[in-house]
């Protein structure tokens, strides 16, 4: 079987490059070692080739259906995989000590993680939406929360979700419209519905922690008014009571183009079909203060989008192995220039156009990993920081970073996954092959967890905006300390160094031109172009560290390493430029086309 991820890759850029063993000498991980590292990642590989990767066609070829009685039906090997996994503890990799955590950094967690992800993403996206959920609930619950939720989260006897989306309101959240009502007894009565709710139901576990999005009478208009609740499957049970069933109804199940082994749900909170106490209203219990809700669901939502952005590189890598893999055994045509029509042919990866589509894919996904893991470590630097001021500037620069972590590789590694296609030839849309597979569940990502133009806005209206903006001025610092190092190394990467300096500051200058003018229309009309040509920037940052930490190194992974970066600088990299043009010419042509001219 081929690996789905490349194990030396990954330690290239955990410990040659960003050097995490090193955060041992830090008091949160001061109890792990780089072995303990290392068991992680070959446990959770062990675990995703043995129990994930065998079931992955035959989940998407067998997705949920829904029982006559409402229950949900679904293959078999997804439990017994999920089981294994929560056995070995991998659940609670991150989490404190004091909840039954493991106190493994982040970065670690989610190297591991996307094993999973790469090997069967329908399948990971259970404990994937488990661990945000309870990472949540560990932050900003009570302490009752966190014994009645978290810890059994933790042990896999309990899975979590994220309620935010209803029908009638998409992306928009200041228009839901699912109400909570505060009770005598300090509980919560939730009535609503919730749409495209993956995880939202299955018999994979004793329970299903909810966290759901609603608004209490009195709170102001639009967001203001959001509180968050936790509104499990069951009720809590008491030594000698039986636990009993809430009023969440599973109504119906979408069925997507890809993650079909998901269960993604449609749910009524509150329509009478469970009446727990008797009452009228799904049970909730509000997470820390009324109103407040939005913010606490951010921390969720964060770590989902760079998560997202995970599982979609981890979908464009194990294609991008896959397509590696074809292209050198599968052979047809022969060299160019050879004439002998006799001559044998020769493999795929001889041809220099097909060589042109590997490199490339090679590019997106090596640089979309690095730049996941980039965004781990300050999610590691903040919990472990020795200062107020280190922590706030991990925290500040992570703020800049995660619509980028999040839509960059949606977009570019599922670009992979279309070359990985055209790599394998007519072959490659036939469901003998699983590059069809990967293309079809890596094409939710760019609307999973918030479209392109959601991250857009996000990043050009508001994060690099900022504290008069300190985060794009903190982002322009590191990437020029790259730059002052490279320039120091001499020969390419000199060179390439120079033209990240040009293009970045061709893109603070433009940041600063679309404001000046305080047409937010006109300056936000085209923030998807500006996320592209953003990310792009990063990626070949990301690049240009990776170069410099295979400096002087020799050998085929480092020389494939030069290439793929020399390739994104001079195939991608340019790309660029035009983006800043349209960008820099306040173009209106979107605000002025009349919707009836369509």
């Amino acid at each position: 079987m081929t690996d789905v991820l490349s194990r030396r890759d990954l330690e290239f850029l955990l410990y040659e490059w960003l050097d995490v063993a090193s955060l041992t000498s830090r008091k949160r991980f001061a109890e792990h070692s780089k072995a303990t590292f290392d068991a992680v990642l070959e446990l959770s590989a062990d675990i995703a080739h043995k129990h994930f990767a065998p079931h992955n066609k035959k989940a998407d070829a067998n997705e949920p259906t829904m029982r006559p009685d409402g229950s949900v039906e679904m293959i078999d090997e997804v439990k017994t995989a999920l089981d294994v996994y929560s056995a070995a503890g991998l659940m609670a990799g991150q989490f404190d000590e004091q909840v039954g955590g493991m106190q493994l950094p982040t970065t670690v967690s989610r190297a591991a993680m996307a094993w999973l992800q790469a090997a069967n993403a329908s399948t990971s996206s259970y404990p994937f939406l488990t661990v945000a959920n309870a990472n949540l609930i560990a932050t900003y619950g009570s302490e009752q929360q966190i014994d009645d939720y978290v810890r059994p989260m933790l042990e896999g006897r309990y899975f979590g979700t994220m309620c935010l989306s209803e029908p009638q309101a998409g992306s928009s959240l200041a228009d839901i419209t699912t109400r909570a009502v505060r009770q005598g007894d300090g509980r919560y009565r939730l009535t609503g519905t919730k749409m495209w709710i993956s995880a939202g139901d299955h018999d994979l576990t004793d329970n299903i922690v909810h966290l759901v999005l609603a608004k209490v009478p009195g709170g102001g208009p639009g967001v203001k008014g959001i509180s968050l609740f936790i509104v499990p499957k069951f009720l809590p049970a008491g030594d000698d009571e039986k636990a009993t069933r809430n009023d969440v109804t599973l109504t119906g199940l979408n069925h997507k183009m890809g993650f079909r082994g998901t269960t993604n749900t449609l749910l009524a909170f509150g329509d009478g079909t469970h009446t727990p106490d008797g009452g009228a209203g799904a049970v909730g219990f509000l997470v820390g203060e009324e109103h407040r809700g939005l913010n606490y669901m951010f921390h969720m939502m964060n770590e989902a989008r760079i998560g997202v952005g995970f599982v979609a590189t981890a979908l464009g890598y194990v294609g991008y192995l896959k397509s590696v893999e074809y292209a050198k055994v599968r052979t047809q045509g022969r060299a160019l220039g050879e004439k002998d029509a006799t001559s044998p042919s020769v493999a795929l990866i001889e041809h220099a156009d097909v060589r042109r589509m590997l490199l490339a894919q090679k590019s997106y996904v090596e640089g979309a990993l690095a730049l996941g893991l980039y965004c781990s470590v300050l999610v590691d630097e903040h919990d472990s920081a020795e200062s107020e001021a280190a922590a706030s500037e991990a925290t500040l620069l992570l703020d800049v970073l995660t619509p980028i972590a999040k839509s960059w590789p949606s977009q570019w590694c599922l670009e992979a996954n279309d070359l990985a296609i055209q790599v394998h030839g007519g072959y490659g849309y036939t469901r003998d092959y699983d590059v069809e597979q990967h293309y079809r569940d890596n094409r939710l990502n760019p609307i999973h967890e918030g479209t392109h133009g959601v991250q857009g806005l996000d990043l050009l209206g508001r994060k690099v905006t900022m504290r008069d903006g300190a985060g794009l001025k903190l982002l322009g610092s590191r990437i020029t300390a790259t730059v002052e190092r490279a320039e120091s190394v001499g020969g390419d990467i000199k060179c390439h160094a120079a033209d990240l300096m040009s293009v970045w500051s061709r893109v603070v200058d433009v940041t600063a031109q679309l404001w000046s003018g305080g047409d937010a229309a006109a300056a936000l009309a085209n923030s998807s172009i500006y996320l592209e040509a953003t990310g792009h920037v990063v990626i070949a940052w990301m690049w240009l560290e990776q170069l410099l930490a295979a400096d002087t190194k020799s050998g085929d992974f480092y020389d494939g390493k030069r290439q793929a970066a020399r390739y994104f600088y001079v195939y991608e990299l340019p790309k660029v430029g035009p983006q800043l043009d349209v960008l820099a010419s306040m173009d209106r042509t979107t605000l002025d086309m009349n919707p009836d001219w369509f």
